[in-house]
Formats: structure tokens, C-alpha cells, sequence
């Protein structure tokens, strides 16, 4: 906090007077950090004689107060507290001079500087409405009073005192407690000469007595873990990718080519950092034709060999990769690649670790009251407090700050489900029913439809993403109809019984036909997104490829067959990392994806980049047929034309665009070829090209059918199908 040095020539200031003795419970209670107003006892305050000067500064041998160059010394009241009075008439403009052992150094006083926090900003977080909470909560460099330095602010209702710790101080907080800031719950302290890079905590002296630091909620830089501390920080990013954000929002979602590749950032080229990553997740990204990114959790985590959903700060990037500007940075790169950018977003649940949200001002805050509904049974976390409007309010303002600061493009939510169901993962006796009877967490619900409604508003063209394991009605549907509010949601049904059945051998498959049609009863009951997500391919799930039933051949076949299905089907597509190469063992965190298996000297390579060039050509052709896309939300968009056949395992059907343009999908599951298989198509398409063909040689296929045009006759087409493989055919003019 030094201001500079002071190597001045030192006058004498006004004669000191004694100073009246500080209160002994108002004395108690500022030195062990349980005051709710300090600033009523520091700083200069107006007594008959002039004013009165108090200054606590632990550790230091003198303080003098510096008027005009003129420095007047403070009387040493023990425990660093330091006072006199000065017969000023007026309050000076003022500083300390504050001198220890080896070092003497000139600085501003914490204690004369108003609140740097509004009272409109109070307002809106005692009501839980404001929408840039960030900009209020944290630490904030800023110049106040014509003094630079940084604003410190903390919401914790229950504490009885709150100071600031850092590296500045050695990390005793002594010098530095807060002001409570009244009903809000708020704790504020502008600390002059405090800039970027400054490493901070909270120490919470509780209700109970108890005293601990806290890294700061709000912060939006943290350490690399395993460190734990807040960063001051302050965004110098210029963006790049006005283009992108101008026109993000020009066609709705559900109306557009939607291909996603899922990545662990960490693990994906373990060791680069954010700006690596930049020069190369882009081009590999646009090379293979997905439209966007879904980034696994980049919310700062504890730890590093996780996937990152057990969140300590939901408001700073991973430090792992770099600071937040490097992460925009990324971001910037990928969308002057043309690329969107979701993000897994965690709101459901947060780890106990004692220096983060957990119990943070020594009660329950974040998480509710009752143990019962804290307690996350399958993952060991706290869930939040959704009826308490200031958590709400954390959350909701977290989703627009990843949004508006990061110029985010989607937040997939995580657990959305166990956010809805009271009952969730509990047994009888462990859940209290709503006020309704019922099981349905009306809390949670409303504060669904809030960050949605709130999201869409603030940030057009951003896309809002469930993953929602349930039948809850209207995931996807319009808040102001009652429903959730989110753009898409994750068909896991779909995910499940479609993996099921193709895991099967192709002899067993007949039996279970119904699990890849059954998905078309409902497709049109939300808005889907059909995942094959890192949850279905990792912890002894098998990677995709290795799921499939048969030999080496065999089993890359069914997982091109199974990609060209899945292409196909209505609804956007999500693939995790790996999956597009086939690579056959599970994700590890150390190594991430076995680009190996592409090298020239693999001996293999040709088949791992023959899955690669079929995810890349089936993207192509996707993003060129709107017949695939652009009526995923519209039952007129999809026929069956071979939906019963179970017992040749296959399904044929017809997507159509908007302008009634038709795509053929057929899909053979089994391992034979089907000469002169009978489809009855619409008349008045005269023949059919194959515009794909996972069964292709360059795919690692077998090459039987080809590109040229197979007339129908009177609506009967009859195609060669080849054997564990999916077909793509558009009309020709031949």
C-alpha cells in the first residue's frame, strides 16, 4: 500500500492532544475482528478540541499523521493502535506515515474514504435483482476520491466482522476490517494503493466466534491450485470478433445447423494454455465442421485431475490454462473461426472445502439451513439455497457475467434434474414435500425460469442448454407459458436406448428394434440435442468405438453406421473428443485423446483417420442440407419410411427442409448386405444419389453401393444396402 517514498524532509506538524480512550468492548471487538464499523473508530473524527485521529496498524513502531508535508506523531494506545488529537478546524486532507523496523513508508488512509459501494447497487442485492453483481461484489481497482486503489466488498449477513487479508499484509487482516453496509449484508473497504495482481481473502469472524479466510466468491481471478487465494483483476482484453457477436443471434437455434464438439479443455492438448490452445482448437475444430464448442467446466475448481463440476469459483476461468484474458482470447479465436462457444455451467451443487463457499460467514449462506436438503447424497457437495433471493441473485447474474465478459455463446446446465425433484437421489424420511405436497422444487424451478428469462433478454443469440434426465414437462417451453425457458435439452433417452441397441450383436438387435424408434415418439416434445457426451464414454462406460459388438472391422463399422443414425436423426448433434478418430479407450485426464493413433508410423492410422474423415464429411454435408436442421422442431420435417423392419435391422426415413426438400437416411445394422431393398419414397422424386455412405472405402469401409443415381419407379426405390453402414441420398435429376 505504499503511496511513495519518503525520503522528504519532515515538518513539524500541530501540537498533538491526548486522545479520549476507545470504549474497552468497542476496542475488544475492533481487534478481534468483530466489528461491524470500524470507520467509526479509525480514521478522523470531529471531538470539541479538533479531530481525533485513531490508526490501527499492528506490528508498526510510529504512525504520524501528514498534513501539508507537516507530520504530526500518534500516541501508541498498544495492540497497534495508534492516536492524538490535532486542533485542525476542519478535516485535512491527509496521509500516514507509518514506520516498522527496516522500512517507513507514506500511504493513504483507509479510514477517510466514504463508501465506494451506491446505495442503488445495496438495493438491488438486498432484493436479489441486480444483474451485474459483479460489478458491485469483489474487488473492483477503481479511483475513489481521487485515489487509485481497489474496493473490496463481500456479502455475508451472519459474520460479525469481516476484514481483508492479503499478500499486502502478510496476510493478517488486522489493519484492515470492514464496514457492514447495513440490511444488505454487505461488507465494503476501498484499501488505497491496492491494484491488479494483489492476492486476497476474506477473514470471517463469525457469530459463533470462529475465525477463518475465505476466498472471495466473487473473485474473477484465482491462484493455480492447490493455492486458494482471490486475484485482484481487471480486464485489458480489446475482442476481435464484433462480426460474430453482431450477427450470432440472425437465425434462431432451432432453425440452424447445430454441431457440437465436446472438449476438456486441460486434457485435450494437456500442457497448452489458453492462448495455445487459440492457435490450434479453432482450425481443428473448423477442419472437422462443427459449429460450436462445448467446453467442459472452465469455472475455477480444486481439483485438477476432475472434469471440473465441483465449482469454488464460479466467476473466474480456470488458472490452470492462464488469466481470464487470456480464456477470452480463445473465445475470440474461435469465433473469428466461425466457431460458437457453449459452456457447461454448474449451478446444481459446490464442493465443502472450507476456504470457499461452505458455510461461509459461518452459517448456512449458500447452501440451506436444513441439513437434509444441503446435502447432495451422490457427489458429496452442498446444493444451493435457491429460495434465498441474494443466492438467486449470485447465480443468475453468474450465467449473464459468462455471457456478456466472456461473450459466451451457450451454458449447457449441468444436473438440471437434481435441481427439480426434492426426492432426488433420497429415500422416504430424507426429503419434506413443497408447499403443495408435491416434489416438484418450486424454489429451484422459479430460479430456472429467471435465468433464462434473464439470459435471453441480456444476451441475444445466446442458447440456454438442460441437461435434464427426466419427463419433466416443458423443459424447452417459453417461461411466460409456464415452462423452464431453456433453448434445447439433452436427449438422453434417445442416448440411452440408442446405445443399448447398438451394442447389442446384430443377431440380438431385432429384439430390441423399438429402442431406436421409440425416440420419435417424443422428438417433438422439446427441443433436443441428441449427446454422446464424456459421461457415456468414460469411468468404465467403454469409449464409443469400443462399445460396438464384433471384431476390429466390425466395430468401427457400427460406429460409423451409428454416427451417420445419429447425424440423421432430428434434433442437433454433440460428440466428445476422441469419439471423431475412434479412439478405443477411455478419456484419461493425464493424457487426454490418443492423437497417436493418427500418426503416420501407427500401423492402424488409416482407420482411426477414415472415422475422422466421415465425422468431417458427415458435418459437410449436414451443414449443406437444411432438410438436416432447419425443421428439427417441426413434426412435418421427419416420415418413417422403414420403421418395422426389425428383422433386417434396418431404419429408413426422410428429413425434409423448409422448402420441402427431402434427405434419405437409410441405416443397416446388420452385417449383410441387402441387394434390391425395397423403399417406397415420394413420387415425385424420379431417382436418389448418395450423397454419403459410411460403408465409403476412404471411410475404412467396404465400398459396396456408389454415388451413381438409382431411379424409383412409381415411388419403389430399390438400393443396395451395405452391410453395418448408413446411407444418405438426395434427390437427382437424372
Amino acid at each position: 500500500m505504499a503511496l511513495r517514498d519518503t525520503a522528504l524532509p519532515e515538518a513539524a506538524g500541530p501540537r498533538p492532544l491526548a486522545a479520549p480512550a476507545l470504549d474497552p468492548a468497542d476496542r475488544a471487538r475492533l481487534l478481534s475482528g468483530a466489528h461491524h464499523d470500524p470507520h467509526s473508530l479509525l480514521g478522523a473524527h470531529p471531538v470539541p478540541e479538533g479531530f481525533l485521529f485513531r490508526v490501527l496498524r499492528p506490528f508498526a513502531d510510529a504512525v504520524s499523521v501528514v498534513v501539508d508535508g507537516a507530520s504530526t506523531p500518534l500516541v501508541s494506545e498498544a495492540d497497534g493502535l495508534f492516536a492524538a488529537v490535532l486542533p485542525l478546524d476542519a478535516v485535512p486532507g491527509y496521509t500516514l506515515r507509518v514506520a516498522y523496523a527496516e522500512d517507513e513508508r507514506e500511504v493513504e488512509d483507509p479510514y477517510r474514504f466514504l463508501p465506494a459501494l451506491g446505495d442503488l447497487d445495496l438495493h438491488l442485492i438486498r432484493e436479489g435483482r441486480h444483474e451485474e453483481l459483479w460489478r458491485a461484489l469483489g474487488a473492483e481497482p477503481m479511483t475513489h476520491q481521487g485515489v487509485t486503489g481497489t474496493r473490496f466488498t463481500v456479502w455475508a449477513p451472519n459474520a460479525q466482522g469481516v476484514r481483508v487479508a492479503g499478500d499486502f499484509c502478510c496476510w493478517d487482516g488486522t489493519a484492515f476490517p470492514m464496514r457492514s453496509l447495513g440490511a444488505s449484508g454487505v461488507w465494503e473497504l476501498f484499501l488505497p494503493g491496492i491494484g491488479e495482481g494483489t492476492r486476497y481473502k476474506f477473514e470471517i469472524t463469525s457469530r459463533h466466534g470462529g475465525r477463518f479466510l475465505k476466498a472471495d466468491p466473487m473473485a474473477r481471478r484465482a491462484e493455480v491450485p492447490p493455492d486458494t487465494a482471490s486475484i485482484v483483476h481487471t480486464s485489458h482484453y480489446t475482442w476481435g470478433d464484433d462480426a460474430w457477436m453482431a450477427h450470432r443471434g440472425d437465425v434462431p437455434v432451432h432453425v440452424a445447423p447445430f454441431s457440437v464438439y465436446e472438449v476438456h479443455l486441460p486434457s485435450w492438448r494437456p500442457g497448452l494454455t489458453y492462448r495455445q490452445l487459440a492457435d490450434e482448437l479453432p482450425a481443428y475444430v473448423n477442419d472437422l465442421g462443427f459449429t460450436h464448442v462445448e467446453l467442459m467446466p472452465v469455472a475455477q475448481h480444486p481439483f485438477s485431475g476432475s472434469w471440473g463440476y465441483q465449482v469454488t469459483g464460479f466467476y473466474a476461468p480456470t488458472a490452470r490454462l492462464g488469466t481470464p484474458d487470456d480464456f477470452k482470447h480463445l473465445v475470440d479465436a474461435l469465433h473469428r473461426a466461425g466457431i460458437g462457444v457453449i459452456v457447461d455451467w454448474v449451478p446444481a451443487h459446490f464442493p465443502k472445502d472450507d476456504w470457499a463457499l461452505a458455510r461461509f460467514d459461518g452459517d448456512p449462506l449458500y447452501e440451506p439451513g436444513d441439513s437434509r436438503r444441503a446435502e447432495h447424497p451422490d457427489w458429496g457437495t452442498f446444493e444451493f439455497d435457491y429460495g434465498r433471493v441474494e443466492v438467486r441473485n449470485f447465480l443468475v447474474a453468474n450465467a449473464t457475467y459468462w455471457c456478456e465478459e466472456f461473450h459466451i455463446d451457450g451454458l449447457r446446465v449441468d444436473a438440471v434434474a437434481s435441481m427439480l425433484y426434492l426426492d432426488y437421489s433420497r429415500d422416504s424420511g430424507q426429503w419434506t414435500p413443497n408447499v403443495f405436497g408435491g416434489r416438484e422444487d418450486l424454489d429451484a424451478m422459479a430460479f430456472l425460469q429467471e435465468m433464462n428469462a434473464t439470459v435471453y433478454r441480456r444476451s441475444p443469440g445466446v442458447v440456454t442448454i438442460a441437461e435434464e434426465s427426466t419427463a419433466w414437462d416443458g423443459v424447452t417451453r417459453p417461461t411466460d407459458s409456464g415452462g423452464l425457458g431453456f433453448g434445447l435439452k439433452w436427449n438422453m433417452g434417445w442416448m440411452h436406448d440408442s446405445l443399448q441397441y447398438i451394442a447389442k450383436e446384430p443377431v440380438h438387435r431385432k429384439y430390441h428394434h423399438h429402442e431406436m424408434t421409440f425416440s420419435m415418439v417424443y422428438a417433438y416434445s422439446e427441443n433436443y440435442i441428441l449427446p454422446i457426451s464424456h459421461d457415456e464414454v468414460v469411468h468404465g462406460k467403454q469409449a464409443l468405438v469400443s462399445k460396438m459388438p464384433g471384431d476390429w472391422w466390425q466395430r468401427r463399422a457400427n460406429h460409423r453406421a451409428y454416427l451417420g443414425f445419429m447425424w440423421a436423426h432430428p434434433g442437433k448433434q454433440l460428440l466428445f473428443m476422441g469419439q471423431e478418430f475412434a479412439q478405443g479407450a477411455e478419456w484419461s485426464e493425464a493424457h487426454g485423446p490418443e492423437w497417436w493413433l493418427l500418426d503416420d508410423g501407427y500401423a492402424s492410422a488409416g482407420d482411426h483417420r477414415g472415422v475422422r474423415d466421415l465425422v468431417r464429411d458427415l458435418n459437410t454435408v449436414y451443414r449443406a442440407t437444411p432438410a438436416l436442421w432447419e425443421r428439427d422442431t417441426d413434426p412435418a420435417g421427419f416420415r418413417w419410411v422403414v420403421g418395422d423392419a426389425a428383422d433386417d435391422n434396418v431404419f429408413a426415413f426422410l428429413r425434409y427442409g423448409a422448402d420441402g426438400a427431402p434427405l434419405l437416411a437409410v441405416s443397416n445394422f446388420s452385417p449383410v448386405v441387402r441387394h434390391d431393398y425395397r423403399l417406397f419414397v415420394p413420387d415425385e422424386v424420379p431417382a436418389w444419389a448418395e450423397v454419403l455412405n459410411t460403408d465409403a472405402g476412404h471411410y475404412g469401409g467396404g465400398g459396396v453401393g456408389g454415388p451413381g443415381p438409382v431411379k424409383a419407379a412409381n415411388g419403389e426405390l430399390l438400393l443396395t444396402l451395405p452391410p453395418l453402414a448408413t446411407v444418405w441420398l438426395t434427390p437427382s435429376s437424372v
